[in-house]
């Protein structure tokens, strides 16, 4: 347990001296806290504990009934090598109180926070200055720095370094071709000297915080190894004789720092391309939009637009504001936002999403959501938040950083004293020190985990499934069982015809419950003037129409009187539908809502039966046939009739259907089936927000909107059943790549330590292996991004 500290807990709820009273007594019984005392008025806890007994404090007052507000925070940080510097700054920052949660990200160079109360940034700084490194914080107003730029500062850095190495090098290139050939010393000197220590310096900066702060980290191991190299060329330089060659390493040490520096540039290539998702997304958000105020079109920043006022969409612009388009006609390109390649048609009445490209018409768009709230602006932040996150599996990376390098400094010294033991000369006892220094690579083990979930999240986004966190990333692989809602995820949600049964002609019969239904909104209306527009049909007058109360509609169509309504209306105008009764049975088993159209004069008759039903989704049939190949088992679980449901389910091929579940029971039946396998629920997101969390993987269908993005660990941003599959293939094959991360990053080590602890490796090879390592790495992550939606594939 850490040093006591003293620091103020914010409290919601508190509405009375017993609410304070409540929540001090259950603060002081916490294990650890020295005193508690509580503010009504200031709606603040005074609290002496240790900085680790915030989770149980925030326990404490969940418990007693209130609940402790937080912010998040996000940090820039600069100076970071490897994993052990990112755990170094982790543990730092806990300790500092206020500090509930803390993440940080070796690949991405942020620290993700979560602070209680407003808690002032300024100890968070300090604490990652003790700590050796320097950071910001992150503001989108502001943007920290460019990558680009620090690229090329890098790229020259590499060439400068690999200019003045080569000459060093020369000599054991030419000896290959049989040319014996030797630098002066003095040359070899004044070539690595800048190598050493200007091109290096950063290298001595970075260990020389570490050691300041009492750890270890890459540079340290890097600094180490290149100085005794370069000292052992020192010595034996000013020890030799007089007119003779001594057999020097500066090569050796400045070989080694630029490879190191050759790496660590390819290393923030790479790494710069598993946040491209990121970037593309970040490209969408337009600068300035076309205002229209009092007839006047007026281009403006996006800073200057409120709500509600009228934005000019011209063809090929982006749309850059979340809105309604009150006036005009066009298509949407919205493929790099929910990854739907086919543009979607825009009328008034329609909703258009910031970033998506117009077509061919000119749209008036009044706004809804601008800056933060848009649904662009959404996606960026789980896409980030995302990638912040740490898979489960991290942990373990996370124990073995913090012991890697005084392990290996170990390693180095044992190494040393073995090779003088088994008597050889202090010059080869100390380069195969050096080696074992230079070889090991804590950042190939930093790297493993993030570039992969990068990667993996980068391009998931790009096909319109949004991972929420790094744990859902990792559950998913496992799922063996998908629970499916009925509505809205298999089914369109919506009703339709799907039967239709007439006593002479179908199209005549739909003729005819289309005139009555003309000007009706409600939904059974909608279907039949759907299906007569899909037709092609003319509708012929109604007149004196007139609804019939929990029946159905009337009215005059040429001459006849006709009805279009429930079975109650057929009972109650005692018309003859006997040759309509099996039909009727079989379409009531199925679930479907009948509605009979009848003449009432001058012939009364039944003219004939339709059927409406919710139809099932185009991919829904694809997306249950691909879980199904994959052995993945398939439920459904519904609210509707046990008829509705079982018809849906037999069209899938889903045998284990659960009808009239109620919403609150839905969760119940997941947690059933978790007991015997590993479940995602896939729902729309709000009613079914209770079994997506229940779930081990939540999976919410739809738009994308926030009710969706909180209740569930995975959304796909349009309501395509095959994304289902994509998402767990996904998350298969970016855990994949994090366990050939690791095992690689292991086994690099595992070995290469050895190898040059035993003498066959000399400095330059190690150098050489431990820069190709993170690369490796970085690049076996990056080969996510060539990855596509089976069914995408399949359509090309």
């Amino acid at each position: 347990m850490t040093s006591p500290s003293a620091f103020d807990l914010p409290i919601q709820g508190m509405t009375c001296a017993g609410c304070a009273g409540r929540v001090e007594r259950a603060l002081q019984a916490v294990s650890g806290v020295q005193q508690a005392s509580v503010n009504l008025a200031t709606e603040h806890a005074r609290i002496q504990a240790p900085a680790d007994a915030l989770p149980r404090l925030i326990e404490a007052v969940q418990g007693a009934g209130y609940s402790v507000p937080s912010q998040r925070l996000e940090l820039a940080i600069t100076g970071m090598t490897c994993a052990s510097c990112a755990g170094r700054i982790e543990r730092a920052l806990a300790q500092v109180p206020g500090v509930s949660a803390v993440s940080v990200n070796l690949a991405t160079e942020r620290a993700h926070l979560e602070l209680l109360g407003n808690t002032d940034p300024a100890p968070l700084l300090a604490a990652i200055h003790n700590a050796g490194y320097s950071a910001s914080v992150v503001s989108e107003a502001q943007p920290q720095h460019d990558p680009q730029r620090r690229l090329q500062r890098e790229r020259w850095t590499v060439l400068l370094a690999i200019a003045l190495s080569l000459p060093l090098l020369a000599p054991m290139l030419l000896e290959w071709a049989g040319v014996h050939w030797m630098l002066p010393a003095w040359v070899q000197f004044a070539l690595a000297t800048p190598v050493q220590f200007i091109l290096g310096a950063r290298f001595y900066i970075a260990a020389y915080k570490a050691v300041r702060a009492g750890a270890g980290n890459m540079d340290l191991l890097v600094a180490l190894g290149t100085s005794a190299a370069y000292g052992l060329s020192l010595y034996q330089w000013w020890s030799a004789p007089a007119g003779a060659m001594p057999h020097l390493y500066f090569e050796a040490a400045a070989v080694v720092i630029s490879l190191v520096l050759l790496g660590k540039y390819l290393e923030s290539r790479a790494k710069r391309q598993t946040a491209s998702a990121i970037r593309a997304l970040e490209a969408l958000r337009p600068n300035s939009a076309v205002r229209l105020r009092d007839g006047v079109e007026e281009r403006v920043a996006i800073g200057a637009i409120a709500l509600g006022d009228l934005i000019v969409v011209k063809p090929g612009e982006r749309f850059a504001v979340d809105g309604e388009v009150v006036e005009g006609q066009s298509h949407a390109d919205e493929a790099l936002i929910s990854g739907e390649s086919l543009p979607q048609a825009k009328v008034p009445g329609d909703c258009v999403t910031s970033g998506a490209i117009n077509g061919e018409g000119r749209l008036l768009v009044r706004t809804q959501a601008l800056g933060g709230e848009t649904v662009l602006a959404r996606i960026i932040r789980l896409v980030e938040d995302a990638q912040a996150a740490k898979a489960p599996i991290q942990k373990l990376v996370d124990r073995v950083s913090q012991v890697f390098v005084p392990v290996v400094i170990v390693a180095a010294l044992l190494t040393l004293a073995g090779w003088l033991l088994a008597g050889s000369s202090v010059e080869t006892a100390l380069l195969n020190a050096v080696a074992v220094l230079v070889i090991a690579c804590p950042c190939a083990l930093g790297l493993a985990t993030p570039t992969a979930i990068m990667a993996g999240t980068g391009v998931a986004a790009k096909h319109g499934i949004l991972i929420k966190d790094a744990q859902a990333l990792e559950i998913a692989h496992k799922v063996s069982v998908v629970a499916f809602d009925k509505t809205g995820t298999l089914t369109s949600g919506s009703p339709q015809i799907v039967h239709l049964h007439a006593s002479q002609d179908e199209t005549e019969l739909l003729s005819l419950a289309g005139a009555l239904q003309q000007g009706s909104e409600h939904p059974l209306a909608k279907a039949v003037l759907q299906a007569c527009e899909a037709r092609g049909l003319t509708l012929p007058t109604v007149t004196a129409a007139r609804a019939l109360a929990g029946r159905g509609i009337a009215g005059a169509v040429n001459g006849r009187q006709l009805a279009l309504g429930n079975r109650r209306l057929l009972d109650e105008s005692k018309l003859p539908g006997e040759h309509f009764d099996a039909q009727a049975s079989a379409w009531e088993a199925e679930g479907r809502t009948l509605s009979w159209l009848l003449e009432l004069q001058p012939t009364p008759q039944v003219l004939g039966l339709l059927a409406f039903g919710d139809t099932l989704k185009p991919g829904a049939a694809a997306a249950i046939a691909a879980l199904r190949q994959r052995l993945i088992t398939c439920h459904l679980i519904s609210g509707d009739n046990q008829g509705s449901a079982q018809a849906v389910g037999t069209a899938l091929g889903i045998e284990s259907v659960h009808a009239q579940v109620l919403p609150g029971d839905k969760s119940a039946l997941v947690n059933g089936l978790k007991q015997h396998a590993t479940v995602a629920m896939v729902g729309d997101g709000i009613n079914d927000a209770p079994a997506l969390a229940a779930a081990d993987v939540g999976i919410a269908m739809g738009g994308g909107t926030d009710v969706a993005m909180q209740a569930a660990g995975i959304t796909l941003m349009r309501g395509d059943p095959r994304l289902v599959p994509a998402a767990l293939d996904i998350s298969r094959r970016t855990y994949a790549k994090i366990r050939q991360n690791l095992f690689w990053a292991f086994i690099y080590n595992l070995v290469g330590i050895p190898l040059a602890a035993f003498g066959l490796l000399n400095p330059m090879l190690a150098g050489a292996a431990m820069a190709l390592s993170s690369v490796s790495v970085v690049s076996n992550a990056l080969l996510l991004k060539r990855w596509k939606p089976d069914f995408e594939e399949n359509e090309q």
